[in-house]
């Protein structure tokens, strides 16, 4: 695998290698202290054909955004270092809630009502990461009072700090909507899944979701477990027949999760910090 992140072609979803151990870590929100600690634990246990999936909501919440990023790619340099054969494991971020709010907000100069979309992203988290990349919450909203012509030179500062630190855009850039196994054992998104569409049409279901996520107790389009990272009630890591989450609270003064499964989705390890 190279040592690069890339786009692979643009596309939304990643497909992981089948018949592997699967690490799916859920939602961090700007905790690196917390990141830092399960990276050691997970270090210890994670083997060079392991898949690990970070299934979103890296950013927002927590003061420690910009370290946080800088955690992930460390971590991911030195899982590469040990991945020296053909059977080298996927490394795959998703697209968490926080992610879109910061992709939006970077556009939200065409946003037909500018000063609302900003307040709302703020009521949801998105502040600690607007300052991480140089941003003012003030100078947002007199921005968003003046005009787009204001607006857009203040949305292209916070672009131009974020690509100034190394790797933290091309991250940003690289997130897939969600990722699954080939044998279609395994399906991991941030927060949830509408049963009642395909995998490609859930548009904002992946991030906003997840409100009856508990109910699914059955394989969905052919997945025989679905894994998500973010539970509005945070309520730990369970599994069901057909459903997990991996969602301790972190950011919010719980735990950060991390938990394997093996290649038929059943879950066999956890490690919490």
């Amino acid at each position: 695998m190279d040592g690069e992140l890339s786009l692979r072609g643009q596309s939304i979803f990643e497909v992981l290698p089948a018949g592997r151990r699967n690490w799916a870590v859920g939602s961090v929100h700007g905790a690196a202290g917390q990141l830092q600690v399960l990276h050691i634990g997970l270090a210890e246990r994670i083997r060079p054909e392991d898949n690990l999936v970070y299934l979103g909501n890296f950013l927002g919440r927590g003061g420690y955004v910009g370290a946080t990023i800088q955690e992930l790619l460390l971590f991911r340099r030195a899982l590469l270092a040990q991945q020296t054969g053909d059977d080298a494991g996927a490394i795959v971020y998703l697209r968490g809630r926080q992610e879109e709010m910061w992709h939006k907000l970077l556009q939200v100069q065409f946003a037909p009502n500018p000063r609302e979309v900003l307040e709302w992203m703020l009521g949801q988290g998105v502040g600690p990461t607007l300052e991480a990349y140089g941003g003012d919450v003030e100078e947002g909203r007199r921005a968003a009072a003046t005009g787009a012509v204001a607006l857009s030179a203040w949305t292209n500062r916070l672009r131009a700090t974020m690509r100034s630190r190394d790797g933290h855009d091309r991250l940003i850039n690289v997130l897939r909507r969600a990722a699954y196994t080939e044998d279609q054992s395994l399906l991991f998104v941030n927060a949830g899944v509408d049963v009642s569409r395909p995998l490609s049409e859930q548009t904002d279901t992946f991030w906003w979701g997840g409100r009856a996520f508990d109910d699914i107790d059955r394989p969905y389009s052919g997945f025989q477990m679905v894994v998500r990272g973010f539970d509005y009630r945070h309520k730990g890591a369970w599994y069901k027949d057909h459903v997990a989450s991996v969602d301790g609270g972190c950011g919010f003064g719980g735990k950060l999760i991390a938990t394997c499964f093996d290649e038929t989705g059943q879950p066999i390890d956890t490690i919490e910090a």
